[in-house]
């Protein structure tokens, strides 16, 4: 009997311990983030109101947990000075899933890019669904192109852009346009020489945390997505997405 009642005991001592490790373990930075409860997703476009009840700040952009009438969200916005219990709207919301921010280390479950204002059209789509190029030609000379695994060009982006599709990828350039703030993310249109500019070939679009400024050269490594669609009636043949800039 004594034997019996010991063994019971060891086994809640070991099923509390696992408890208490699974709750450390859901505290870690490094967690997924999900919202307080879960809510039907935003469509892309869209605007999201509420209260906002955190905020934080990275660089040029602020993460803000909002509660709405739908529950509580994360948001990615523009730098504004915002304070805790600030009744907020955020216009033309992009919805991403398990968005893993370098930054802050940690990933959210589902965050909303947007934008404090509302905003003018999404910038210059390259080769939009019309099929009419939209990006300028800057006159960008040959650019050494960058080195090492997944190295390419914006010519070979655009040639390989459906075996490419959601790989890492590395492309130097001459920046030729910058829009910030842009549904919570800076814009970049990217030249380096190569490309045809009657065909839109010769212009890569991406999108970034990080500050560029136009004449900067520049390599940027993210993700290749193909046929995007941002919202707003603007969709991407081929965009560069959650680049960083690894070298300038």
């Amino acid at each position: 009997m004594r034997r019996l009642i010991g063994l019971s005991l060891l086994v809640m001592w070991t099923t509390a311990c696992k408890a208490k490790g699974a709750d450390r373990a859901a505290t870690d930075s490094t967690a997924v983030t999900a919202p307080a409860r879960a809510t039907a997703p935003i469509t892309t476009g869209g605007t999201i109101a509420g209260t906002v009840l955190e905020v934080i700040p990275v660089e040029s952009y602020l993460y803000l947990r909002l509660r709405t009438a739908d529950g509580e969200v994360w948001t990615a916005v523009n730098q504004s000075p915002l304070e805790v219990g600030a009744n907020v709207t955020i216009y033309n919301v992009l919805p991403m899933e398990q968005f893993a921010s370098p930054t802050l280390k940690r990933t959210f479950a589902r965050i909303y890019f947007g934008s404090l204002e509302p905003v003018a059209p999404a910038p210059d789509a390259v080769i939009a669904t019309t099929g009419t190029p939209a990006a300028r030609d800057a006159g960008v000379g040959a650019v050494a192109p960058a080195s090492g695994s997944g190295a390419q060009t914006v010519a070979s982006l655009w040639r390989e852009k459906a075996r490419l599709g959601r790989a890492t990828v590395a492309v130097r350039g001459i920046v030729v346009k910058y829009n910030a703030g842009v549904m919570g993310k800076n814009w970049i249109h990217l030249q380096d020489g190569s490309g045809d500019p009657v065909a839109g070939t010769h212009d890569l679009a991406a999108t970034t945390l990080e500050a560029a400024s136009v004449g900067d050269t520049v390599t940027l490594m993210g993700v290749v997505r193909t046929n995007v669609d941002v919202g707003a009636g603007y969709k991407y043949a081929l965009l560069l997405e959650n680049a960083r800039v690894v070298a300038r």
